[in-house]
């Protein structure tokens, strides 16, 4: 026998026992792998729940004084003095500018001779009248000569009319030369100095005057979002809770102290936006809040009862959009239930359709699992609020 045939039949022991070892390992493998498909796939699940959610919106405003008052002078005139402080408060009445009274003080003077003028002139013909009156009745005239005093006496007494519109007028011009605020409120910068020349009528304000507490939020809202909650209120799906209150936040992030109330909708619809504005009022006793300033409004819509709300995290969507979720029915198989969203509620969608009350949604594990597929509740939680 050759050394070669010799080196063969010392290895086929070898050969012989490796084969056994592989097939050993097979064996082993094909048994952990046949537990590992036996294995149920654990998932999180919550517990679906009626529940009672307050449904808010928050939409962009801006501030608008209540009122809002344009100060000009209804004389001319050169300005003497400027008696408030810019971005004061000032009180209805109270003086703003002073000007030139001379010439207006000169009108009423001359308009009080003018009235005594006319008043002496009543008495002479009331007397020549009456002398004439005696001495008719006596045929001591002719009806002519009387009807002549009569006439002078009465328009004696015209003039006087005359003479006192005349006075009232030139009293007013005179106390124009004051010029007064019209409302109370916060009070701008001057747009004159002492010395400018004004004119009764002109288009540019002295001032202007902006009222500021209550003050008005101009809330812009899509038209369709306000079909969307008067039907939902004509359907019952929106209960009502009286008047429809208002929270702000300012913009530095901040909320403001105060809330406010909804006080009207315009009725037409802004073509090009296809919007409308809702007008709040709130209260502005310090005066934080400034016209024209942009704020975020959290308007309070109503109650929903008998909510279905979901997280987000549980709720996909297909390619054409159609939102579903995960449920495990009663034989711990999964089931796919697509539903309607209503809107988002923070970090939940409120449900239209599509869920029952006891449903177990799937929440986590969602990539590991699919229709049919049987898997194991590892955590059931209630239904998250909020």
């Amino acid at each position: 026998m050759t050394s070669q045939s010799n080196l063969l039949y010392r290895f086929i022991p070898l050969l012989f026992a490796f084969g056994l070892l592989s097939a050993c390992l097979s064996e082993q493998d094909q048994q952990q792998n046949t537990g590992a498909a036996q294995q149920k796939m654990a998932v999180n699940v919550v517990m679906v729940e009626n529940t009672t959610v307050q449904l808010t919106t928050q939409l962009p405003a801006r501030t608008t004084a209540i009122r809002r008052a344009e100060v000009r002078p209804q004389v001319d005139g050169i300005i003497e003095k400027r008696l408030f402080t810019e971005g004061a408060h000032v009180k209805a009445g109270e003086q703003l500018y002073q000007i030139e009274a001379a010439p207006y003080q000169a009108e009423v003077n001359n308009a009080k001779a003018i009235l005594q003028r006319a008043k002496a002139n009543v008495r002479v013909t009331e007397r020549r009248q009456a002398r004439y009156k005696k001495l008719l009745d006596d045929n001591a005239i002719s009806q002519q000569e009387y009807d002549e005093a009569l006439a002078a006496f009465e328009q004696a007494q015209a003039e006087v009319a005359v003479s006192n519109a005349a006075l009232d007028t030139a009293l007013i011009n005179l106390r124009y030369t004051s010029v007064n605020a019209p409302i109370e409120g916060q009070i701008g910068i001057s747009h004159v100095t002492e010395g400018a020349l004004v004119t009764a009528g002109q288009s540019d304000s002295l001032a202007t005057i902006h009222q500021l507490d209550p003050i008005y939020v101009d809330i812009t809202q899509a038209s369709r979002e306000l079909l969307r909650l008067r039907r939902e209120l004509m359907t019952g799906d929106l209960e009502k809770n009286g008047e429809v209150t208002v929270s702000l936040t300012l913009e530095d992030d901040t909320a403001y102290s105060h809330k406010g109330t909804l006080a009207f909708s315009e009725v037409n619809v802004n073509e090009m936006t296809g919007s409308i504005v809702m007008r709040a009022q709130f209260p502005n006793p310090d005066g934080l809040l400034l016209p024209g300033m942009y704020v975020r409004a959290e308007v309070d819509e109503g109650r929903v009862d008998d909510a279905i709300l979901v997280p987000q995290k549980a709720v996909t969507f297909g390619r054409e959009g159609q939102a579903s979720v995960f449920v495990v029915n009663a034989d711990n198989i999964v089931e796919l239930h697509n539903v309607q969203i209503r809107r988002d509620l923070g970090q939940n969608w409120l449900i239209e359709t599509g869920l029952n009350v006891g449903d177990a949604v799937i929440v986590e594990g969602l990539q590991k699992i699919g229709v049919g597929l049987e898997v194991e509740i590892a955590n059931k939680t209630e239904q998250e609020g909020r």
